[in-house]
């Protein structure tokens, strides 16, 4: 019988730390809502499990001014350089969601999107964000089938409640500046043999946009906020 294996002391502090910046993250911005229940409803829903993406579902959107980063085949797009939370969650979706395993490993793919992030800890919750990329088993499958993503955004905009509690309480952001933002768009993706596939996607993202300093990107929301 093999031998059961338990988390040793630096995984499970690993772990304790990714939970504490998540749990910071989204108590920042329901600090902000306190009041919009609607809106607080989504946050704050026990997070239920996702199925792996599959092949034919799974894919993501080129962002404008793609570039490739020195020592990595990827194409993942640059940050932009706004303050404005929408413009900066709207690009920041299309790179969440386009991919290329043609390209780029799985690592690379992932140390590229890390440019993306805030580099504030309190409020940098990287395991939201890792999550939205296909798992390392599921990667290696894609790549077998030459599959890559673009995508589409059609809008964005500041959740109705998230607008309503900011503007009764305008100082209420002022600690993190972190706002919310749920984009939609659609995905496409294409795999070796002429195979292709689209649909519709929708993200909540957690943007941090200092005054005078370009957004960067906290986190996703486990649940899509209208």
């Amino acid at each position: 019988m093999p031998k059961q294996r338990f988390p040793t002391g630096s995984e499970r502090s690993a772990d304790a730390s990714a939970v504490a910046r998540r749990a910071v993250m989204v108590g920042i911005i329901l600090a902000v809502l306190a009041g919009a229940a609607g809106l607080v409803g989504y946050l704050t829903r026990p997070e239920v499990p996702k199925p792996p993406p599959t092949s034919d579902s799974y894919s993501a959107p080129p962002a404008p001014h793609q570039t490739t980063h020195p020592g990595s085949r990827g194409t993942v797009a640059t940050p932009p350089h706004t303050d404005d939370p929408v413009t900066f969650a709207k690009a920041a979706t299309k790179a969440l969601w386009t991919y290329d395993t043609r390209h780029a490993s799985r690592a690379e793919h992932l140390s590229e999107l890390k440019a993306w992030m805030t580099g504030e800890k309190p409020y940098r919750d990287w395991k939201s964000v890792s999550g939205q990329v296909p798992g390392t088993a599921l990667w290696s499958r894609l790549q077998d089938n030459a599959q890559h993503a673009t995508a589409s955004v059609d809008e964005g905009h500041l959740p109705e409640a998230f607008k309503t509690a900011l503007a009764q309480d305008p100082g209420a952001i002022t600690q993190a500046y972190v706002y919310a933002v749920t984009v939609t768009g659609k995905q496409s993706i294409t795999w070796k043999h002429g195979g292709s596939g689209a649909e519709p996607r929708s993200a909540t993202l957690a943007v941090q946009c200092r005054p005078h300093h370009d957004c960067a990107l906290s986190g996703v929301l486990p649940e899509v906020a209208p």
